[in-house]
C-alpha cells in the first residue's frame, strides 16, 4: 500500500526538489495544491482538504521568504502570512490524525550574536538579527508549534532548521532574493554588458555557510525516515529541532569571487558598504545530524555550477525575471 504524502510548497525552491526526490519512490504517492487550489492561510480551506484526503504524512515547506531587502520592507507579511500557514497546516494534520509531519525552519531562528558554530540549544538565548525578526518569530513559533503537539497529543512531528539554501527554481528577483541568486543575476548581466565593475551589497567581510537544495531535500527524507526512537534520542522536548547544513562557511567576498569565476566575469567587485551586513557570521553546528548518519555531499562551487546552469536555462522564465 502506498504512503500518501502532502508536500505543501511544491513549486518553492525547496519543495521542488522535495518533490523530484519523493517522486523517485514507486511507494509514494505525492500530494500536491498550487496556491490557487489551496490557499494555506484559510483555516477552513485547509481543515477540508486534510478532512478529504487520506494523509500519511506531511512535508510542511511552504513559506514566504526573501532577501535582507524583502525582510525589511515587508515584516508585516512575512510574519503573518508564515504563521497562518504553519498553525493552519499543523493543526489541520492533527485534527486529521495525522501522526507525522516534517517542519521546514530557518537557521534565523537563532540569535545574532551566537556563539559558533550554533547548536539547537542556541534557540531563545539572545537577541535576533532585527532585518529578518518579524520571519524568525514565525518560524521558532512553527517549532513550539510542533514541540507542543508531540507533547500534548503524543504525535510525532519533527523540525529541521536549514542554513542558507540555494540551488535550483530559486527566486532570482534583483532586490527581494537571497544572496546567491541576487550575485548570480548581477554578475551574469555586469558580464553581459560588458561592465569593468560590479557592486555587492554590504562589506564581503560577513561569514555565511550555504546548502545545495538538493542535499536539503535529501536531509529531510532522511530525518523523516529515521526511526521514533533514533529520533527522539536525538532530540527532547526542550530542543526538538535539527540543524542542517554543511558545517563550513566563507565570506560574502570568497562568494562573490567564486560565482564571478562560475559566471566568467573577469571584471572587479566594489562592495557598497551603506547596505546592511546582517549578522556577522552563521554557521551551524551539525555534529546532531551528522550523528544520524547523513552529511551533505554538494561542494559550494559545484553546487553553483549547477544553479548557473539552471539559471541560464530558464532566465527568461524565473521568478522576478521582469522585476
Amino acid at each position: 500500500m502506498n504512503k500518501r504524502i502532502f508536500l505543501a510548497g511544491h513549486n518553492g525552491m525547496v519543495g521542488a526538489a522535495l518533490r523530484k526526490a519523493l517522486g523517485v519512490d514507486s511507494e509514494v504517492e505525492l500530494l500536491t495544491q498550487t496556491k490557487d487550489e489551496l490557499d494555506l492561510t484559510c483555516q477552513r480551506s485547509v481543515r477540508e482538504y486534510f478532512t478529504k484526503n487520506a494523509i500519511d504524512e506531511v512535508y510542511l515547506a511552504a513559506a514566504k521568504v526573501g532577501g535582507i531587502n524583502a525582510n525589511n520592507s515587508y515584516p508585516a507579511d512575512f510574519i503573518y502570512e508564515n504563521l497562518m500557514i504553519q498553525c493552519n497546516v499543523i493543526h489541520a494534520a492533527y485534527e486529521a490524525g495525522i501522526q507525522r509531519l516534517l517542519f521546514l525552519g530557518s537557521s534565523c531562528i537563532y540569535p545574532k550574536l551566537s556563539n559558533q558554530p550554533i547548536a539547537e540549544e542556541s534557540l531563545l538565548s539572545g537577541w535576533l538579527e532585527q532585518t529578518n525578526e518579524p520571519y524568525a518569530i514565525a518560524k521558532i513559533a512553527g517549532i513550539k508549534l510542533c514541540e507542543s503537539y508531540n507533547r500534548q497529543h503524543s504525535v510525532d512531528y519533527r523540525c529541521v532548521m536549514p542554513t542558507n539554501l540555494y540551488g535550483e527554481n530559486d527566486n532570482f528577483h534583483p532586490t527581494n532574493s537571497h544572496v546567491i541568486p541576487a550575485m548570480i543575476r548581477r554578475i551574469h548581466e555586469s558580464k553581459q554588458r560588458d561592465d569593468d565593475e560590479v557592486t555587492i551589497w554590504g562589506t564581503g567581510t560577513p561569514m555565511r555557510e550555504f546548502l545545495h537544495v538538493s542535499d536539503m531535500a535529501a536531509a529531510c527524507i532522511h530525518v523523516m525516515n529515521l526511526s521514533k526512537q533514533n529520533y527522539r534520542l536525538s532530540v527532547d522536548e526542550r530542543c526538538s529541532h535539527i540543524n542542517v547544513g554543511t558545517g563550513q562557511d566563507c565570506t560574502i567576498r570568497y562568494l562573490a569571487e567564486t560565482i564571478c569565476r562560475v559566471v566568467g566575469y573577469r571584471g572587479t567587485l566594489s562592495f557598497d558598504t551603506s547596505k546592511p551586513d546582517g549578522a556577522p557570521r552563521k554557521l551551524l553546528n551539525v555534529s546532531r545530524l551528522s550523528a544520524l548518519g547523513w552529511s551533505s555531499t554538494v561542494g559550494l562551487e559545484e553546487g553553483l555550477v549547477l544553479t548557473y546552469q539552471w539559471f541560464l536555462e530558464n532566465h527568461t522564465s524565473f521568478r522576478g525575471a521582469d522585476q
